[in-house]
């Protein structure tokens, strides 16, 4: 009896033992997990700095450097202003050219319709005045010519400045001279017309020039 008694005494011992050998072995575990998930942790915090949240792009996603782009935009615009320049330039010689044109066909058009005029005074001073009929064929020619003459000058919207009578008006007439009156109702009235003046479409060609009353 007392043989059994040591022998079950000793397996409880042993077991014992075992067990408080598997708690320490269980504590040592845990402080492994505890310190790995520490880690694990701490590198999760460190994970984060590096790596951007999501719809955040990175510099590598940034594109290019800013001032890359405004150089480009700005050879963009420079070349740009370069084409509507010489656009530009081309459409205003286009122009010139075509107005001067314009002008040199007016200028002919109206020396065309003068060379009727001058063909009939050619024949006129071509005439020579042996009597007095011959005399008076060249005077009627050169009124012929003198009515066509004009004519073709109203047909080109040229008008006639001849102010004989009327009020002085400095805009299209030139005061050569001034004729003392005594009569009030003369005075800046046009005495003599020395040479006419001429308009076209309303430009003043040539102004007319004449001689004024002034009353004292």
């Amino acid at each position: 009896m007392n043989s059994q008694d040591e022998h079950n005494g000793e397996e409880v011992g042993r077991e014992t033992e075992a067990g408080e050998v598997h708690s320490h072995e269980q504590a040592r575990e845990g402080e492994d997990d505890s310190g790995t998930g520490e880690a694990q942790g701490a590198g999760g915090l460190h994970g984060d700095e590096d790596v951007p949240a999501d719809g955040e792009a990175g510099p590598e996603e940034l594109g290019q450097d800013p001032l890359v782009e405004l150089a480009a935009e700005r050879d963009r615009l420079k070349d740009q202003h370069l084409r509507l320049a010489a656009d530009f330039d081309n459409y205003r010689k286009r122009t010139e050219d075509r107005l001067r044109q314009g002008w040199d066909r007016a200028q002919a058009d109206l020396v065309s319709r003068l060379l009727d005029p001058l063909d009939d005074l050619l024949r006129v001073t071509a005439l020579e005045p042996e009597n007095k009929s011959s005399v008076d064929s060249i005077v009627e020619g050169v009124d012929l010519v003198e009515r066509k003459f004009f004519r073709v000058l109203g047909d080109a919207g040229v008008e006639v400045v001849d102010p004989a009578g009327e009020t002085f008006d400095p805009n299209t007439m030139e005061a050569m001279m001034r004729v003392p009156t005594e009569a009030e109702e003369d005075d800046d009235t046009v005495a003599m017309v020395f040479q006419r003046g001429y308009t076209l479409r309303g430009v003043l060609i040539r102004p007319a020039r004449v001689s004024v009353f002034k009353s004292d």
